[in-house]
């Protein structure tokens, strides 16, 4: 037996034979098991690829190679050979590794991502640049199923085909994005995969052809066409992949070392693009996870290795935001039939399986497809609907010329779901929720808001859908007090409220209207903390009562400091005439790393003893210059 601690780079690989190298994929995966249970992570898509990883890392030679992991969160096995399991304890923790691959951690991790379907178009870009270099190594892609089916890789495979560099994409295929995977595409792979003659098939045409005398380009070109009629004969036409110019081979056993790395020896032979397909399982090795089909082991807390059970718990008084407003806009479509919901391969994470479950003529997840996603609700609002589009804040910014051209240029009354805004800790810097407000501020005719509670948010999503515009309701991971209200409020389109009396001014939306009023009260500071549930358009008859107080004016966001609503506040207060210092304090011009929320904030300096900080300054009139 292995020491796994011990692991320093994927050398060793090469020495072992392949029964050594399956019994140290069961270390792997019992590693992972129990590792996972005490930190959380991404647990079915690396118990997926712990044969297919171990066989890459034998085969070729990391980092000459270059080995591109698409999205990264399954990149565990790989970081395990490349010498981090001895950092498994801090997985994701605030200055631990990262869940996903991160360049500055190892010089085996060649490409970064947290979206999908980025590494075709990473990969080509690197081999194109080894020939220009005149180089000789492999650049391997692997990429899931459900990702190969975005937009942006659709378009890469259209160029590798174009183009004909040496290129070797392995299809992940465990017919799973988070949950089960959508669409024409996926439905293609499954007819491939169960054609089980066609490996067997081609591989006979392949030993035929190499039998065959070379005595001129007529009879190569015959048994060229002779090996494509075999294809057709099996599949009725070519594969998707084939018609592009990429060689295909497959379908291969994912879990069965043997013929891993037979034929992943065999993609190093060929000339130009090839596309190795390998069924997985997704969860293999562990029961529970194995046995699920609703996403709810992809990525997860601590969890009690024997049982099964989650550790952490919501308050029964608590409810997670995603389910308020799932629930809310399922409660309003059983009042208006028009109201439809749409989702990007999202809808066990936004929670719209209930929505689902119950209108499923109404609901709509088209993969990982953020663009069609917000072009395809503007279609449908154009002809009547309602669309609700529920999207994470970090994968709405994918869909940003749609969201300006198609939605708020034909002004079209789509309601959508920002999920995740502001931190949300251990993803990192690549689903951080910290720059919606500033990339969808400045567009005509788009209003963002943000409830402070899950009443509020209630109120708020019935408000929405009655505006008839373009609008954003954001809402952060996590949980906070909820009950349902007896009867939906219209909220006066613009406005915030005023939610406390004293000596300074706090702007801010979001939950902290809430918990940093209770934490100054706690703290004997008098404020008059303001709502600003309405980001735009803000309110400029209270901002105007503010600027005109003669108090001093603090404005708190978890957000993006440039193009933020402070910003856009200190400007109008500029134009208004306000001669005085607006203190603004928001995430600064950076990516924020992965870690717990809190200890985020801190490094951001926008703890809540931060504020407390500040504001024993301002009372102490110790700064004094012009507004910022």
């Amino acid at each position: 037996m292995m020491d796994i601690n011990n692991i320093k780079d994927p050398k060793f690989l090469k020495e072992l034979n392949t029964i050594q190298l399956n019994t140290l994929c069961t270390q792997i995966r019992d590693f992972l098991i129990d590792s996972l249970s005490k930190t959380g992570g991404h647990l079915s898509s690396n118990l997926g690829v712990v044969e297919l990883t171990v066989a890459i890392h034998t085969i070729f030679n990391s980092p000459i190679d270059k080995i591109l992991f698409d999205v990264g969160h399954q990149s565990y096995t790989h970081k395990i050979l490349t010498g981090r399991a001895n950092q498994f304890s801090n997985l994701r923790k605030y200055q631990g590794i990262s869940g996903f691959i991160k360049r500055n951690e190892s010089e085996h991790d060649v490409w970064e991502a947290g979206h999908s379907s980025t590494s075709l178009s990473g990969a080509l870009g690197m081999a194109v640049s080894r020939d220009l270099n005149n180089e000789k190594h492999n650049v391997i892609a692997v990429i899931g199923d459900a990702t190969i089916g975005g937009g942006m890789a659709l378009e890469a495979l259209n160029d590798i085909g174009h183009l004909g560099k040496n290129l070797i994409i392995i299809l992940n295929d465990n017919e799973m994005s988070i949950s089960k995977n959508v669409g024409a595409l996926s439905n293609s792979f499954s007819n491939l995969r169960s054609s089980k003659g066609y490996l067997d098939t081609k591989r006979g045409v392949r030993e035929f052809v190499k039998k065959i005398p070379l005595i001129g380009e007529p009879i190569q070109k015959g048994v060229s066409d002779l090996n494509d009629n075999f294809k057709s004969l099996m599949f009725n036409s070519f594969t998707f992949f084939d018609q592009l110019n990429i060689h295909y081979y497959g379908v291969i056993d994912g879990h069965n070392m043997n013929s891993l790395l037979k034929n992943l020896e065999l993609a190093k032979e060929i000339e130009g693009p090839v596309l190795l397909h390998v069924i997985t399982n997704k969860g293999k090795g562990y029961k529970y996870s194995e046995e699920d089909t609703e996403g709810i082991w992809h990525g997860v807390g601590p969890f009690n290795r024997e049982t099964g059970e989650f550790l952490k718990k919501v308050p029964s008084t608590h409810e997670s935001w995603s389910n308020i407003i799932s629930w809310t806009v399922e409660d309003l479509a059983e009042m208006d039939s028009d109201i439809c919901a749409i989702t990007p391969a999202m809808g066990n994470g936004s929670k719209l399986q209930y929505f689902q479950s119950k209108y499923p003529e109404r609901f709509f997840d088209v993969g990982i497809a953020e663009e069609h996603a917000t072009t395809f609700a503007a279609g449908l609002a154009l002809e009547g609907k309602k669309p609700f589009l529920s999207i994470y804040s970090t994968f709405l910014q994918r869909s940003y010329d749609q969201l300006n051209h198609d939605v708020c240029r034909q002004n079209l009354p789509v309601v959508i779901g920002v999920d995740r805004a502001g931190i949300v800790g251990a993803d990192g810097e690549t689903h951080q929720g910290l720059f919606d407000v500033a990339f969808t501020q400045h567009i005509p005719n788009m209003t963002i808001t943000m409830p402070k509670d899950g009443f509020e948010a209630q109120h708020l999503m019935y408000s929405a859908f009655e505006y008839n515009l373009p609008i954003s309701v954001r809402y952060p991971r996590g949980s906070t007090l909820f009950s349902k209200v007896k009867e939906y409020q219209l909220l006066d389109y613009g406005t915030w409220t005023k939610e406390s009396e004293g000596d300074i001014n706090i702007i801010t939306y979001s939950e902290h209207v809430v918990k940093l009023k209770e934490y100054l009260c706690e703290n004997q500071v008098s404020v008059s903390m303001y709502n600003a549930r309405f980001i735009k358009p803000f309110d400029t008859n209270m901002f105007e009562e503010i600027l005109n107080s003669n108090k001093p004016i603090l404005i708190y966001e978890e957000s993006s400091k440039i193009g933020s609503l402070g910003s856009t506040l200190i400007s109008y207060a500029n134009d208004y005439g306000y001669n005085k210092k607006i203190y603004h304090m928001a995430i600064k011009d950076e990516f924020i790393q992965h870690g717990d929320v809190n200890s985020l904030l801190k490094e951001c300096q926008l703890d809540y003893e931060d504020v407390l900080a500040l504001i024993k300054e301002i009372k102490n009139d110790k700064i004094r210059c012009k507004v910022m």
